[in-house]
């Protein structure tokens, strides 16, 4: 058997920890050293470490700004009241078909006629302010017995436009200017004496306010303006239009080279709801000019006219942009001659504003 060569007390020895090795350090466990850091790289620190993923943020609540400016919504304008027969205040994308019918006698016999004048307006409008617009015109009249034959006439027609200015939200200023073209039927220097008869006659049942369509041997040049307060369900408007008649045809039959013509209206209408509205209209025509007729008249009955209107009109919207207003009128006559041979128009309105 071999024995060990080394002492006991050395192996003792070699298995103690040397004396000069401080407790503290060895009970401390043995710690690897930690890798160099590379040269000119910069120190880590706990704001290096990747921060954990933020919440969800919780939902941003926009407030108006101070500075911001508030859009309020537009407010709805006032509804005007569209008249009989004066003009509108207003440029419109509009087709109307303005039906009066005359019933009168023959203050000599007694005897009953009646007399139809119809209007056709189209306006379309190029800006908001101003519309162009075309109207045509025929007339017929069915005189009392013994007065004359029947007859039906077309008008002249008239090509004009319509400007429209506002003064705040209650004031509307409309300004027109309109042609007629003298080619209406019962013109010249041979004229047929019923056809002469239908469109003096029907002059009167429009109450001499569109007498450039019935001057039929008359190129006229007629400009007009009207005002109109709107506001609160109420439309008052007035207007006035001068009418400069020149002869262009018919020189042996018709005296007066020129003539002077002057209408005026006062309209009143208000809204008893949105779907109806009623008016009332006052109009006045005078020949500022004294033309033969006038001049001739024994009875000085033939310089004026004067007629008041009223009736009821209804509103309804037939789709996105189109309306119908219909109205209904009763027209008097206030002096004569129309007061003496007792006419009653009655006037059928249908616009078509779009």
């Amino acid at each position: 058997m071999t024995r060990s060569l080394v002492p006991a007390g050395c192996v003792l020895l070699l298995a103690q920890p040397a004396l000069a090795q401080d407790p503290a350090e060895a009970e401390a466990p043995a710690m690897e050293a930690a890798p160099a850091e590379p040269e000119g790289a910069a120190p880590v620190t706990p704001l290096d470490e990747p921060a954990p993923p933020p919440a969800d943020p919780a939902p941003a609540v926009l407030e108006p700004s101070a500075d911001a400016a508030v859009v309020a919504p537009k407010p709805k304008p006032a509804p005007y009241s569209l008249p009989f027969q004066l003009r509108p205040v207003l440029a419109l994308n509009v087709v109307r078909l303005d039906t009066s019918i005359g019933f009168y006698e023959n203050p000599a016999s007694g005897e009953s006629g009646n007399a139809v004048a119809s209007m056709l307006l189209l306006s379309k409008k190029i800006t908001d302010d101003f519309a162009p617009l075309l109207r045509f015109g025929v007339v017929s009249n069915n005189p009392p017995e013994g007065a004359g034959d029947s007859a039906v006439n077309f008008l002249n027609p008239v090509i004009g436009a319509a400007y429209a200015l506002t003064f705040g939200p209650e004031w509307k200023l409309g300004l027109f200017l309109g042609v007629a073209v003298p080619v209406g039927s019962g013109g010249g220097n041979d004229p047929e004496p019923e056809r002469g008869l239908a469109n003096a006659t029907g002059i009167r049942v429009r109450s001499a306010m569109d007498n450039a369509m019935f001057a039929v041997n008359d190129f006229t040049v007629f400009p007009g303006v009207g005002l109109a307060y709107v506001a609160h369900g109420l439309t008052v408007q007035a207007e006035v239009t001068v009418l400069q008649l020149t002869r262009v045809r018919g020189d042996e039959a018709q005296p007066d080279k020129s003539k002077t013509n002057f209408t005026t209206g006062l309209h009143a209408g208000y809204f008893f709801a949105p779907w109806v509205s009623a008016a009332v209209e006052l109009r006045h025509q005078r020949w500022l000019s004294t033309p033969k007729f006038v001049e001739n008249d024994a009875t000085d009955t033939l310089r004026d006219t004067t007629t008041v209107a009223f009736g009821p009109r209804f509103h309804a919207k037939l789709g996105e942009t189109l309306w119908m207003r219909p109205g209904i009128s009763l027209t008097l006559p206030i002096d004569d001659p129309m007061q003496d041979s007792k006419y009653k128009i009655v006037q059928l309105d249908f616009p078509f504003p779009f």
